[in-house]
């Protein structure tokens, strides 16, 4: 039998308990069914699905770890809840922002009217990393530029939900929420019993749909590829299954070449004609002849053949100066300005330290606060200030000094916590949740999301190069019973 007598709730919200141990109305039944397991029962269903993790495959590459060495994907059996009335609220939120950031790419590239406007500064704009001024005048196809996106959200100690980030390039992991909702049914299919809980499987049908919407006019049957840097790319797992999911053609730049104005894609048979490109290729690597020179990953002349719009490209090049953390802190503005409605997921709050007023607050506050690049991901270079020794600080307040733009600042939330195997107990680790968003003809928000766990006790870091997991999202259908 499952105890949770010595469960600890202290100090954090508990997705699965209130503070004084009781189960919150959407986790009662799950919690029963854990109480009901006998000794030993959970465990033994967290080594199954270990194992059938391993033996469908499903892993991730770590840099720097023996030159890309594969592990298999960290998984927690125990599930994490959402209600069906939360999850609204968080889908519509996320609806709004999609449109909102997708207006503000498409306004920079363009008019800057949110400049001229005097609602965003110019420099932070001009100054972006991501900001890429051989994509100004772009027009993609229905005016979507980011048509893939995975935002960040997180909760409080109040149990409040903010956006701690959004990913507008080529965001990952959306394959092992498809994959973690296999192996639960594979491996603990009664858990489910007696609950209504939103699929979903159909998400690579959704994103096939979304890519065919995109394609240049009047073709018919869109030739739809997926194209990946190689198999040392940390996300390859994902860009096989998905490719093979959709039944489309996983294509690297040398499979390529364009010809009399076209996309074409060598095959055994010759030469065919591709009409979309989902690349999991960052901006610089698609074509030497309009970005880096030196890469060797993407296709010549690509931009050329999209800029005519006889190819379409998933995400649109030049989406990632939305992916900017120090213009992350203005999505507040631009919902206002282009949708006139009132933000209904909030940001962090979040200081810019390209601002000379917030950067002193910064440098005097260092030890209060998370400091986070503005361009990285994967949570490398980030300081986590309560934490961090005066060396530390030290450090920050000079890399901060050296090149301000470069860094924003947030307080340091307590992550809400969920119940996590360790061992032969359950303990509460901190979680994160990225749920995936796709703009085609519609928005749509794949249910949930991928919840990344931090395994390591109070640890704050989810992500999976640093120790993290992930478990299953359920979002409940209204009256979890069926």
């Amino acid at each position: 039998m499952v105890k949770f007598d010595s469960y600890e709730t202290t100090g954090f919200f508990d997705e699965m308990f209130d503070a004084e141990g009781t189960p919150r109305p959407s986790s009662q039944m799950l919690a029963q069914k854990l109480m009901s397991l006998s000794d030993g029962e959970l465990q033994r269903r967290q080594k199954a699905a270990d194992l059938a993790l391993l033996n469908m495959g499903i892993t991730f590459n770590v840099y720097g770890h023996e030159a890309g060495t594969e592990k298999v994907w960290p998984f927690d059996i125990v599930p994490r809840i959402l209600e069906a009335r939360e999850w609204h609220r968080i889908e519509s939120g996320l609806k709004q922002r999609i449109r909102a950031l997708n207006l503000f790419i498409d306004d920079v590239y363009h008019d800057r009217k949110i400049i001229h406007d005097g609602v965003i500064p110019d420099w932070l704009i001009d100054s972006g990393k991501n900001m890429l001024g051989r994509c100004a005048g772009l027009d993609p196809p229905h005016g979507i530029w980011c048509h893939i996106t995975g935002t960040d959200l997180v909760r409080d100690g109040k149990g409040d939900v903010y956006v701690l980030e959004d990913n507008l390039r080529c965001p990952s992991g959306v394959s092992y929420v498809l994959e973690n909702r296999e192996v639960m049914k594979r491996t603990f299919p009664q858990i489910f019993e007696g609950l209504s809980i939103q699929p979903v499987e159909d998400y690579p049908e959704q994103l096939l749909r979304m890519l065919q919407h995109i394609a240049p006019p009047a073709v018919g049957d869109p030739n739809v590829v997926v194209m990946t840097p190689g198999i040392y790319n940390s996300a390859y797992f994902e860009h096989c299954f998905l490719a093979q999911q959709m039944g489309v053609e996983l294509v690297q730049g040398s499979d390529l070449v364009v010809s009399d104005g076209y996309v074409l894609m060598r095959t055994t048979g010759g030469f065919e004609r591709v009409d979309v490109i989902y690349r999991r290729i960052d901006d610089d690597f698609l074509d030497p002849h309009t970005f880096r020179p030196d890469s060797t990953l993407g296709v010549p002349g690509l931009i050329d053949v999209y800029r005519a719009g006889r190819v379409a490209l998933a995400n649109a090049p030049g989406t990632g100066i939305a992916d900017d953390k120090a213009v992350y802190a203005y999505v507040p503005q631009m919902i206002k300005y282009y949708l006139n409605e009132e933000m209904i997921l909030p940001n962090v709050p979040t200081f810019v330290c390209g601002d000379p007023k917030q950067c002193d607050h910064v440098l005097a506050n260092i030890q209060n606060l998370v400091i986070k690049p503005a361009n990285e991901s994967g949570g490398y270079g980030i300081l986590l200030g309560p934490k961090a020794s005066g060396e530390e600080h030290a450090k920050y307040r000079e890399l901060i000094r050296a090149n301000p733009r470069n860094y924003v600042a947030q307080p340091m939330l307590s992550l809400s916590q969920v119940p996590t195997v360790v061992q032969d107990r359950l303990e509460g680790r901190h979680v994160d949740l990225r749920p995936y968003i796709l703009y085609g003809k519609d928005i749509y928000v794949l249910p949930g999301g991928l919840t990344r766990v931090a395994l390591r006790k109070g640890s704050l870091v989810v992500n999976s190069s640093q120790g993290g997991g992930s478990k299953d999202t359920w979002v409940l259908n209204n009256g979890c019973h069926n």
